[in-house]
C-alpha cells in the first residue's frame, strides 16, 4: 500500500479537493487557530515555547532565520516550532478530533504545515492548505490503523508523527524512497505513550501531540539527509490495507468533530445532558442533592473531583459537569485559575456519582453516550436519557456557531479586531500566492510572551 500513500502525499492538490472537504478544512483551521490563541495564556504553553526557543536552535543558512512559533513570533527550528505549536493547542482541550482515532490530528498538523511553509518563502495558500488537508487524511488513517493493530491505547502523538512526516516530505520534495523512510522513522520514534495513564494522572503531558509533531518533522529532515527507518507498519502491514484503500475517495476530513467546551470530549455528552435538563426545568444548582452520570468506561476514568490545575480540570468528568450546572456554560475561566476554587462547583462535583453503562461501552468509540439523573430537594427526579454532544459529524455545528466559538477563544489574546481579521482570512483562504496576510495575524513577535 506504500506507493498509493506516497503518491497521495505528494500529488494531492487543494484546488481539486471537493468543495465540502475544503469547507470542512477551513472550519477546522479556524477552530485550531482560536484554540491556539487561547493557549498562549497557559503555563504549559509558556513553558514549552521558552523551551523551544532556548533548546531548538535554528539552522544557519542564507535567507532563512528560522521558523516562527505560533502567536509568539520568536524563532527556532522546524521541529521546535511544531513541538511548541502542538503543545500550545493541546494545552486547551477544545480542539477538533476524530471519533475512531479516539483522539486528535489537527493539533499537530497545523503547526507542522506552518513551520514547513516558513522554510519555503514561495509557499502559496493552496500549497499550505493542500499540506494541511493531506496531513489530516494521513493522520486519521494512521490512528485508526494503530488502534486496529496495537494492544494498548496510545496518545494522539503516535499518529500525528506520521502526518507531520508526510507534511515535511511533501514540503521538502522528498522522492518516493525518502518519503517512505520519513514515515518509517516517524512511526518508530513517534510517542506511543499510554493515553489512559494520563487520564488517570492528568499533567502537562496531555495527548503527546506536540511530541509527535516534533518527531515527524525531524523524521522528514533526517530522511532528506539519507537517514533510514524501519517500514511504517500502520501503513505497510497487510492487516491495515483496508484502512488505506479509499485514500483520496473517502475524506476523513468530513468525519471530524468540533468541541463546544475546553475539556475532554468524553465529558461533553454529560455536560450537554445537564445543560438540557436545566434549560427544560425550573431549578437551581442549590436545589441538587444527588447527581448521577451514567457513561462509558473511558469517560468514567475522568475522575478528578477537586482539580488543582487546569490539566486536571480538563481531564475530569464531575468537575466540568458541575461547572456547567452552576455557570450554565463551561469556559476557560471555569476550568483554570479562580474557577478551580468555586465553592458551589466543588460541592456539586463531590456529590456526583459515576456509573459505567455496558450499553454505552458497546457503542464506544463510534458513539460517546452519557445520561444524567438529578435529584432535587423538593423530591423531583430529572432524567436526561442517552445523550451525545453536539459537534459530531452527525450533529454538526453550523459555521455561525464555529465562528462564535473562535471569537470567544481568540479575542482575549488577539483583541476583537485581530480575531475578526484572522477569521476573515481563514474564511477565504486558498487563492493567494503567499501566506503573508495569514502570517501577519499568526506571528506577532513579543505580544504573547
Amino acid at each position: 500500500m506504500t506507493k498509493p500513500v506516497v503518491d497521495f502525499i505528494h500529488q494531492l492538490q487543494w484546488q481539486h479537493a471537493p468543495v465540502e472537504v475544503q469547507e470542512a478544512a477551513r472550519r477546522s483551521l479556524l477552530d485550531l487557530l482560536g484554540v491556539a490563541a487561547s493557549g498562549t495564556a497557559t503555563k504549559l504553553s509558556k513553558a514549552i515555547r521558552q523551551h523551544a526557543v532556548e533548546h531548538f536552535g535554528t539552522s544557519i543558512r542564507p535567507g532563512f532565520e528560522g521558523c516562527r512559533i505560533m502567536f509568539d513570533g520568536r524563532r527556532c527550528s522546524a521541529p521546535g516550532a511544531t513541538l511548541a505549536g502542538g503543545m500550545q493547542i493541546d494545552s486547551v482541550d477544545a480542539h477538533d478530533g476524530h471519533k475512531l482515532t479516539k483522539g486528535h490530528v489537527g493539533c499537530g498538523v497545523l503547526p507542522t504545515a506552518l513551520a514547513f511553509s516558513e522554510m519555503d518563502a514561495e509557499t502559496s495558500e493552496a500549497d499550505f492548505m493542500g499540506s494541511f488537508l493531506m496531513g489530516y487524511e494521513i493522520g486519521a488513517r494512521a490512528g485508526i490503523a494503530l488502534h486496529a493493530t496495537a494492544a494498548d491505547y496510545h496518545t494522539s502523538g503516535a499518529w500525528i508523527s506520521l502526518a507531520s512526516a508526510a507534511i515535511g516530505a511533501r514540503s521538502l520534495k522528498l522522492d518516493s524512497a525518502q518519503t517512505r523512510e520519513a514515515l518509517g522513522i516517524a512511526e518508530y520514534h513517534g510517542p506511543r505513550s499510554q493515553m489512559m495513564r494520563c487520564i488517570d494522572h492528568p499533567t502537562m503531558l496531555k495527548d503527546g501531540s506536540g511530541w509527535g509533531a516534533m518527531a515527524g518533522a525531524s523524521a522528514s529532515l533526517l530522511a532528506k539527509e539519507g537517514f533510514t527507518g524501519a517500514p511504517a507498519l500502520t501503513i505497510e502491514s497487510d492487516d491495515v490495507v483496508d484502512h488505506w484503500r479509499d485514500l483520496g475517495t473517502r475524506w476523513t476530513m468530513l468525519e471530524h468533530y468540533i468541541k463546544a467546551y475546553p475539556v475532554c470530549r468524553w465529558a461533553q455528552p454529560a455536560i450537554a445532558a445537564v445543560l438540557a435538563l436545566h434549560a427544560g426545568h425550573d431549578f437551581s444548582h442549590a436545589d441538587v442533592v444527588r447527581l448521577e452520570i451514567g457513561t462509558f468506561h473511558e469517560s468514567r476514568r475522568l475522575a478528578v473531583r477537586r482539580p488543582e490545575n487546569t490539566e486536571q480540570a480538563q481531564y475530569s468528568l464531575p468537575f466540568p459537569v458541575a461547572a456547567a450546572l452552576v455557570h450554565k456554560a463551561v469556559g476557560i475561566a471555569h476550568i483554570d485559575g479562580d474557577g478551580l476554587d468555586h465553592a458551589d462547583v466543588l460541592r456539586i462535583s463531590e456529590l456526583i456519582e459515576l456509573v459505567e453503562v455496558d450499553a454505552y461501552n458497546d457503542k464506544f468509540p463510534a458513539n460517546r453516550i452519557s445520561h444524567v439523573t438529578i435529584e432535587l430537594k423538593d423530591g423531583r427526579v430529572l432524567e436526561s436519557g442517552p445523550t451525545e454532544a453536539a459537534g459530531d459529524p452527525e450533529i454538526p455545528f453550523d459555521n455561525e456557531a464555529i465562528e462564535a466559538k473562535f471569537m470567544r477563544f481568540a479575542t482575549p489574546a488577539l483583541t476583537e479586531f485581530g480575531a475578526i481579521v484572522l477569521a476573515d482570512e481563514v474564511r477565504r483562504i486558498g487563492d493567494k500566492p503567499s501566506l503573508s496576510t495569514l502570517n501577519a495575524q499568526i506571528y506577532k513577535a513579543g505580544t504573547f510572551k
